[in-house]
């Protein structure tokens, strides 16, 4: 795993000063603390910082051909190099190293962008081209790896693996752009399509950049999607089968290292997965860790163990105590953009104990987006059936009123608490999901912003994305839909920025073999009743692994990293809240009522409402943004 960053002027070849690249790849330093390099030529230059997993000797980056017309700085692994370089070497390409870098040199040789589909693997490549004067930026499939960049006064195209390397160039101007507030408001991560540092861009993932000397630049080209649309045929037993042969595959070349490998293990079944065909396909214990909770409702370490024994693993843990907020700052700085997604905590100490033993580590991330495992997805088709029985203007009306009059209960049971279900009822699917999905309601934020930031807006919501993605997803129901606007949205913003971010700031490579494109593409061909069976998602992947799990762990209810923010809020935190109402960064902007922000902590702490993840919101923008443009 590594950091790239680089320079290129698509219009007048400026001289590039490699102390300059330099600098923008020593910012990214965390990421690859085992190597540098930079290479430079007429109107263009690539930085890189390594961290050594294959070819350890070898494969120092940038690289280039020996003739000097092809160089590559790239972050990531081709986990199938060996198999594209027999294919290469077929075509005659010698190669001079054991690398997988090596193989992007000769690909793009033989194959061009076309290149791209033959890889699998998780990466961010930044190719220049000597012959064409071009510069190719290409992101996987899946957006596992980070790309971002900029346009900048001097004509050049900056590019970084963070926005830190981009900030480490002098002629980036800092710019915010509330658009991208709004966004994370609503979201709780700032999406792909979206940068609070206006002009910043994320390359999409499934897309590359072909940017040519002499031509503006252009938009990105999408060279793969997940798709929907088409249903595959076969008995339960049939598919359980290929499922596992794709996860088998999958985890296998993932095993693929020169350093010590390992796995987390949360005591899940999406860990406990990965756990059990690593101990199938390892001669060798397999190293696992696991952190846990000094909160018991929190804790499941008891599981985990569980799994440990059964698969005679070298098995590590760590607790964590349950106020454990003492990371805020540190997360601020390694994500860059605010990021609201609490279990990051958890994410960033599970990876600095892998860190003590392991250099790879691999995790059951992808599952769920997959194969409909978040409880979210069950209610979401479960609301399609019923919007599908009436016409959307009796839907309006009946479930419209009765969500109005039913009395908001938070504090009741969950079948109590039908005043969210009846109003999504009464809106269109796309709306409802994105509302279910979203963090701080519509309302809420509303509430919050003043006059002149509603009117900067110009009606920009952050949910419009969801709806759109969902009206045009290559789908054929409501759950395909939600799926699908999850892997463009939710799956890269939020659950691989969070993976990428806490791994790469201890220097730790993670891998995550349930978002092999092979398993994701076969899993989105599945009926819908295959994913979801009997109130349980993930249905078709828990009756294929009874063989190897035991059912406590199959069928648990899922927990994940709970961070008990809302109570933090109203004690260690409580004053932190209070006194955002008074942030000069907060208020500065222009953007926020300092009352609304003082009612929102005040009604939280005295227990009159529940505003816990809004207040981590606003925490975490407030920091965020004190560092960006202090």
């Amino acid at each position: 795993m590594c950091g790239i960053a680089g320079l290129y002027y698509p219009g007048v070849p400026k001289p590039v000063e490699p102390q300059r690249i330099k600098a923008m790849a020593d910012a990214l330093a965390h990421r690859g603390p085992d190597g540098s390099g930079a290479w430079t030529a007429p109107g263009i230059g690539l930085g890189h910082r390594r961290l050594s997993i294959i070819d350890l000797a070898g494969g120092a980056q940038p690289m280039a051909t020996p003739e000097g017309d092809v160089v590559v700085s790239y972050n990531g692994e081709i986990y199938n190099f060996l198999e594209v370089r027999r294919e290469l070497e077929a075509k005659g390409a010698q190669f001079l190293s054991n690398s997988d870098t090596e193989v992007l040199l000769h690909g793009w040789r033989a194959w061009g962008s076309a290149m791209l589909g033959k890889l699998n693997g998780m990466f961010a490549i930044a190719l220049y081209d000597a012959r064409s004067k071009s510069l190719m930026l290409a992101r996987d499939r899946l957006g596992v790896k980070p790309l971002h960049y900029v346009e900048l006064s001097d004509g050049a195209v900056a590019f970084a693996s963070e926005i830190k390397g981009l900030l480490a160039h002098p002629l980036f101007r800092r710019q915010p752009d509330f658009n991208a507030v709004e966004d994370f408001l609503g979201l709780g991560y700032v999406p792909d399509d979206a940068s609070v540092l206006a002009g910043v861009k994320k390359l999409p993932a499934g897309h590359y950049l072909l940017l040519e000397r002499g031509k503006p630049v252009p938009a990105p080209t999408e060279w793969w999607d997940v798709d929907f649309s088409k249903r595959t045929k076969g008995s339960a037993r049939d598919l359980e089968a290929e499922l596992i042969e794709h996860m088998r595959a999958a985890i296998q070349s993932r095993m693929i290292a020169d350093v010590p490998l390992g796995a987390f293990l949360s005591g899940g079944l999406d860990s406990s997965a990965v756990v059990a065909l690593m101990a199938e396909a390892s001669r060798n214990a397999v190293k696992t860790c696991t952190i846990g909770f000094d909160e018991a409702g929190h804790d499941e370490r008891v599981y985990a163990r569980e799994i440990a024994e059964r698969f005679r693993t070298e098995h590590r843990v760590k607790t964590v105590a349950a106020d454990d907020f003492a990371l805020i700052d540190a997360l601020v700085h390694h994500f860059d953009e605010p990021f609201a997604d609490a279990s990051a905590l958890a994410t960033y100490r599970v990876c600095e104990l892998a860190r003590e033993t392991v250099t790879v580590a691999l995790s059951g991330d992808g599952a769920d987006e997959a194969l409909a495992g978040y409880r979210r997805y069950r209610f979401h088709a479960a609301e399609e059936r019923v919007r599908g029985l009436f016409p959307a203007t009796a839907r309006q009306g009946v479930f419209g009123t009765l969500g109005r009059l039913y009395p908001k209960a938070d504090w009741a049971p969950r079948p109590l608490r039908a005043k969210t279900t009846l109003l999504a009822l009464a809106e269109d699917g796309g709306a409802a999901y994105a509302k279910a999905v979203g963090v701080t309601a519509p309302t809420v934020r509303m509430g919050l912003y003043t006059d002149a930031a509603r009117a900067l807006l110009g009606g920009h919501r952050a949910e419009t994305r969801y709806v759109e993605t969902m009206r045009n997803a290559p789908a054929r129901d409501g759950l395909d839909r939600a799926q699908y606007a999850d892997f463009k949205h939710w799956l890269p913003g939020d659950i691989l920025t969070k993976m990428d971010r806490t791994s790469m700031a201890v220097s730790l490579e993670a891998r995550e073999p349930l978002l092999d494109y092979r398993f994701v593409e076969f899993a989105a061909t599945l009926p819908a009743s295959m994913r979801i069976r009997g109130g349980q998602g993930k249905w078709l992947m828990k009756k294929a692994l009874e063989p190897w799990l035991p059912k406590d762990i199959l069928y648990r209810p899922k927990m994940g990293f709970v961070t008990p923010v809302s109570a933090w809020f109203r004690t260690a935190l409580a004053d932190d809240a209070a006194a955002l109402s008074r942030s000069a960064v907060l208020a500065g902007s222009g953007w926020f009522e300092p009352k609304a922000i003082a009612r929102l902590a005040e009604e939280h702490r005295s227990g009159r409402a529940e505003h816990g993840r809004t207040l981590w919101q606003l925490m975490m923008l407030e920091r965020s943004l004190g560092r960006l443009f202090a």
